[in-house]
């Protein structure tokens, strides 16, 4: 059985069916997932998320982004561990905005990646 991946959030395509996302662009939509859920968000997985969407309302300082990534970097490791190998997580924070790049290995492919998100979860 072919596993079908959907785009995150949920996306029509121009025929008006569901839109079908590439193994990157899905793996690149569960990160995303990843740091934009705050834990106890979901009932039936209480501690799924990073804690990255708590910092909206906390002003950027080095010593929370430091926290966030080391939070980031165990989450994405529990949760997606088996598809890729998280190489580096780093957080920056600059002024208002809080940024975010995850530097990981898809397992399945061995291809390197580089993803960027931007908080309040705008992902680039």
């Amino acid at each position: 059985m072919t596993q079908v991946n959907l785009y995150f959030p949920y996306l029509i395509d121009t025929q008006g069916q569901t839109a079908v996302a590439d193994e990157e662009d899905h793996i690149r939509d569960m990160i995303g997932q990843i740091l934009f859920t705050t834990p106890g968000e979901r009932v039936n997985q209480p501690t799924f998320g990073s804690g990255l969407p708590g910092l909206v309302f906390e002003p950027n300082a080095a010593d929370a982004a430091a926290a966030t990534q080391l939070q980031a970097h165990g989450a994405l490791q529990l949760w997606l561990g088996d598809v890729i190998e998280v190489q580096d997580v780093t957080v920056e924070a600059d002024e208002e905005v809080l940024r975010v790049l995850v530097r990981y290995l898809i397992r399945r492919t061995q291809q390197r990646r580089l993803a960027e998100f931007r908080r309040p979860g705008v992902a680039l």
